[in-house]
């Protein structure tokens, strides 16, 4: 399988520049979804509207001004992952077309040709945190001062992460260890402190770029006050379905007619599937936001280590919706075309709906549907084999490139204690560092070390 490293580069980034240029020629300018459509309104208007991440609005205003629309975003996301992928074979000294094969594989799953298409901020947090790690993984193997723009490059795109999930920090924290691993022979104090300097230079320029981007309407504490609440509100009343004789002592002392209502309507308005089956009941829905929220916040934690074992249940059988998927179909695996708030659509100047092309495209990602490409427990599997993989061959880069399936595999992991719903794309940073990891052992399976 081993061909001369020149040639077999260059067919294996000829594979993923079609494999973009396909994807951007089906789905230009763009699928947008309700989310996608409020937050393209926030940044034209350059105002919050929602309670989604400030500089994901901004992104897509910025996209808008450059080319009226998405597009402009949809390229450069696209390049910012193609950049990402298709430097991963001067990673290693030798390639081979394995590399090619497994490229033109992934470039026809959905997770490349549908999900790339998508404006979705997951998309987008995906994208930046394996741009990040290869970055870094780069840094590892430079050498004099082609390192420090590489790092820059990295410490940019892991803190757009940070920024696009609330999630993300975990990102962040997962590279700064990775970074403190790569330093460890020199000494535990040595690696400990590149670790938190590298975290903190990270979450800094973080905290910058979102001050200057914030609209001047912006209330960052409500914005995460708001997902906050939802989260509490939704392990409450799974809680209380799953025993109808759980004591709300503190919402009942606050709001006693929400007490009542959410016990006697618990069973019917959650579902372990998703928070929005609470928007069918509306009673039970404004009895929570009217409480006030501290009795809410003090009857969670009430609920979370005085009754662990329900608290533990609905958080494990949410989980399962989110990670397992058991019904794929729930879960929205596919969006194309255009959907939205009709006042929004028309202030934007967009029409909803599907072409030909938006419903070749679903019906190319629903064959996929039953296979381990839409199954986030098989890329886990095949991140947890390559991790060890890479850890065992133990050169700089591969050090790094396990850094980045566990950080994909401890943002999954986070959605047991924070899920709401069980859409396939939440987990979708998992299935593209997998990916990116088996693109990047595939160019050279060797399991020996190799600079």
């Amino acid at each position: 399988m081993q061909a001369r490293p020149t040639t077999a580069r260059l067919a294996y980034c000829a594979v993923l520049a079609l494999g973009a240029a396909a994807m951007l020629a089906l789905s230009f300018p763009g699928h947008l979804t309700y989310d996608s459509v409020t937050q393209l309104a926030e940044g034209r208007a350059n105002a919050q509207q929602s309670w989604g991440p400030a500089i994901y609005a901004w992104v897509l205003g910025l996209s808008d001004r450059i080319g009226g629309g998405t597009g402009a975003y949809l390229i450069a996301s696209a390049a910012l992952l193609l950049a990402a992928l298709g430097s991963l074979p001067w990673l290693r000294s030798r390639t081979t077309w394995a590399g090619a094969l497994v490229a033109a594989v992934a470039a026809a799953s959905p997770a490349l040709v549908l999900y790339q298409g998508i404006v979705w901020k997951d998309v987008l947090f995906a994208n930046c945190t394996v741009a990040g790690f290869v970055a870094l993984a780069h840094a590892a193997r430079a050498r004099g001062v082609l390192r420090w723009p590489l790092l820059a490059l990295a410490a940019l795109a892991l803190a757009l992460a940070c920024l696009v999930r609330q999630n993300g920090l975990i990102v962040v924290a997962v590279a700064a260890l990775t970074v403190g691993l790569l330093v460890r022979k020199r000494g535990l104090a040595q690696a400990a402190l590149a670790a938190v300097g590298s975290f903190a230079a990270v979450f800094l320029l973080a905290q910058a770029i979102d001050a200057a981007i914030q609209p001047p309407n912006a209330d960052p504490a409500k914005r995460t006050d708001t997902g906050l609440r939802i989260l509490l509100h939704y392990d409450i009343l799974g809680a209380v379905a799953r025993d109808p004789s759980l004591p709300l002592s503190h919402i009942d002392a606050a709001n006693p007619a929400a007490d009542d209502l959410i016990r006697a309507k618990a069973r019917l308005a959650y579902s372990p599937e998703r928070v929005d089956q609470l928007e069918q009941h509306p009673d039970v829905r404004r009895s929570f936001w009217r409480t006030p929220a501290p009795a809410i916040r003090a009857e969670w934690l009430e609920i979370a280590t005085g009754h662990p074992g329900t608290y533990l249940a609905h958080r494990l059988d949410v989980f399962r919706w989110v990670f397992l998927t058991p019904e794929l179909e729930r879960c929205l695996p596919v969006a194309v075309g255009v959907e939205g708030v009709p006042a929004q659509l028309e202030a934007l100047g967009l029409a909803a709906g599907q072409d030909a092309n938006d419903r070749r495209l679903a019906a190319w990602a629903l064959k996929f549907a039953g296979t381990p490409a839409y199954s986030h427990l098989a890329w886990a599997l095949v991140a947890g084999v390559l991790m060890a993989v890479f850890l065992l061959r133990g050169a700089p880069a591969d050090v790094v490139m396990a850094g980045m399936l566990a950080a994909g595999l401890a943002v999954a992991s986070s959605y047991f204690g924070i899920s709401i719903a069980c859409d396939y794309r939440y987990l979708y940073v998992l299935d593209l560092t997998a990916i990116a990891g088996l693109l990047y052992f595939a160019l050279d399976p060797r399991l020996r070390r190799s600079s």
